[in-house]
């Protein structure tokens, strides 16, 4: 059995996997995925009869996650949640929702003699992740998955939910941070990058429209991914369906609308997040209708009028608060976001502020799509 990764050997391999109560023996494990978060691998174990069975361990990042316990304890009670739906709609659980797997004094979360956080789930078998769609149909899959997300968990009160990362969509707060990054300017950047600035100065009051439309109660409380990338989608590889969300780590109480906005600000631009020739850069009304009426196929029933109205203003937010956070970083130093190369970040943003001033112009075709799929999915 090979090591991991740096710094996981086969003993500590060894250790964490018969923590867990897999109930077979260990065959081998390697390392598995593309995340930038957690360390994840594949252990193989073989039954007395029948096919390997296939077990997904993770190593939880606790300088991001800083309470593992309190992260588990959101993604059990979720999945338990979702478990349930399914069940009632006659799905299959065992494909359609992560399954933890509990260690022998049955809890969610071994801390191993390193001091480190582990978890394990089922694997899922028949089933692929891709990191960009290759075809619409793609980007639609996800929009139906993310959309029987929300559609499923609309009954469950999200205000049991830990905030895993504080003010994770608090674009308010997010704004006044990179105020004072502005102020500070530890790095001396502030000068190089006033057209940046000037544009989101522009722009500061939509800061804080979707926090206070639920400070206000005038949008509800839901249960949010926050971080609806395709990858973040199981596919069945004989159908290409979207049938089961992953990584939970970010489930928390948040808005409907930062789930839809954030698929929109990832999968519906015309080019790559960091593209330093802005011509390539648009938001593809294409791409947001086909988004769209996948997610309002699923959630439009279980979502209200005030969130459906308000579904562009959050692709647009979504993506503002993106830019501003991408800026703050530059202007502090590039300590949050991995770079590659110097002024990344600052590429980074630009993309992002140009989806935003792209979707200004199209704001009346963004609200006639969504009001296509509104008249077409709740009535």
């Amino acid at each position: 059995m090979s090591s991991v990764h740096q710094g996981i050997d086969n003993k500590l391999i060894r250790e964490v996997t018969n923590a867990f109560d897999t109930k077979y023996t260990l065959v081998g494990a390697l390392p598995y995925g593309n995340g930038h978060i957690n360390d994840t691998f594949v252990a193989h174990y073989q039954p007395e009869e029948g096919h390997c069975k296939r077990y997904i361990f993770q190593r939880i990042n606790t300088s991001v996650f800083k309470n593992p316990y309190q992260l588990m304890e959101n993604i059990q009670n979720v999945t338990s949640y979702l478990r349930n739906c399914i069940i009632k709609e006659g799905g299959d659980p065992e494909r359609e929702t992560l399954h933890i797997i509990q260690t022998h004094d049955k809890k969610a979360v071994y801390q191993d003699s390193e001091g480190s956080f582990w978890r394990a789930y089922d694997f899922i078998e028949e089933t692929v992740t891709l990191q960009q769609a290759k075809t619409p149909e793609d980007f639609y899959a996800s929009a139906v998955a993310f959309g029987n997300f929300q559609r499923k968990l609309a009954g469950f009160d999200a205000s049991k939910l830990h905030e895993s990362i504080k003010n994770f969509h608090n674009t308010k707060v997010r704004f006044e941070t990179f105020e004072k990054a502005i102020e500070a300017d530890i790095m001396d950047r502030a000068q190089y990058v006033a057209p940046e600035i000037k544009f989101a100065m522009k722009r500061k009051e939509q800061a804080s429209i979707l926090v206070g439309m639920l400070e206000r109660g005038e949008l509800p409380l839901r249960v949010t991914h926050n971080d609806t990338k395709l990858n973040n989608v199981l596919l069945d590889e004989n159908t290409g369906k979207g049938i089961c969300v992953i990584d939970l780590d970010t489930v928390m109480p948040g808005l409907a609308g930062y789930d839809y906005g954030d698929s929109i600000r990832f999968g519906a631009s015309t080019g790559a997040e960091d593209e330093t020739d802005l011509s390539k850069i648009n938001m593809s009304l294409e791409l947001f209708d086909i988004y769209t009426k996948g997610f309002m196929e699923t959630a439009g029933s279980a979502l209200t009028a005030k969130e459906i109205e308000m579904l562009p203003m959050c692709a647009k937010m979504m993506t503002f608060e993106c830019g501003i956070r991408f800026l703050t970083d530059y202007l502090q130093g590039d300590t949050y976001f991995k770079t590659h190369r110097p002024g990344q970040n600052l590429d980074r943003c630009r993309t992002q502020f140009k989806l935003v001033y792209d979707m200004e112009q199209k704001w009346d075709a963004m609200q006639k799509i969504v009001k296509k799929y509104q008249d077409m999915y709740t009535k």
